[in-house]
C-alpha cells in the first residue's frame, strides 16, 4: 500500500498481488490522528496488506524539513500501530509530476484536486515496486556465474 500524506488528504494506493503495478484506492479526508490510523488499519486488514510505503517529501538537497518531519513522524505512529512494514520512500516529485500529467490531460482544476492525491499515492508506490523488482534484477545478474 502507497500512503501520499498531506495535511488535508491523505492518497491511498494499493499494488496487485504479485506487486508489479499500482492502483489507486481511495483519498482519505485528514480529522485526526488517531482516526487516520484507525482508517488505515482497516484498510491494512481488510486488503492484507504486507507494507506500507509511505512518501517522504525530501529537499532537494537532501534534508528533510519541517513537513517531511511531520510524514516521518505520522510513519512511526502507524509503524506502532500495526504489523505491516511501514517503509518510507523519497516523493518529492510525486505531485508536482502527477499534476503535470493531470494539466496535460486537460483535467480542470476541480477535477485534478480530486484526484491527485490517489495519483501521487500511485506514482509513490509504483516507484517502490519498480526499485525492488530492478534490485532483484540486479542481485540475480550479480549472483550468476
Amino acid at each position: 500500500m502507497g500512503l501520499d500524506v498531506g495535511d488535508r488528504r491523505t492518497g491511498v494506493a494499493l499494488s496487485d498481488e504479485l506487486g508489479i503495478t499500482a492502483r489507486p484506492l481511495k483519498t482519505l479526508k485528514r480529522r485526526s490522528r488517531e482516526k487516520d490510523y484507525r482508517e488505515l488499519l482497516e484498510i491494512i486488514k481488510e486488503y492484507s496488506v504486507e507494507e506500507v510505503v509511505v512518501g517522504v517529501p525530501i529537499n532537494l538537497d537532501g534534508t528533510r524539513g519541517e513537513r517531511a518531519l511531520k510524514v516521518q513522524a505520522f510513519a512511526e505512529g502507524l509503524r506502532e500501530r500495526t504489523a505491516a512494514r511501514v517503509s518510507e520512500w523519497d516523493e518529492r516529485f510525486s505531485t508536482a509530476a502527477v499534476t503535470r500529467v493531470l494539466i496535460e490531460a486537460d483535467l480542470s482544476r476541480n477535477k485534478r484536486k480530486e484526484v491527485v492525491d490517489r495519483a501521487a499515492a500511485v506514482y509513490i508506490l509504483q516507484g517502490f515496486l519498480d526499485h525492488l523488482r530492478s534490485a532483484t534484477v540486479l542481485k540475480r545478474g550479480l549472483d550468476s556465474p
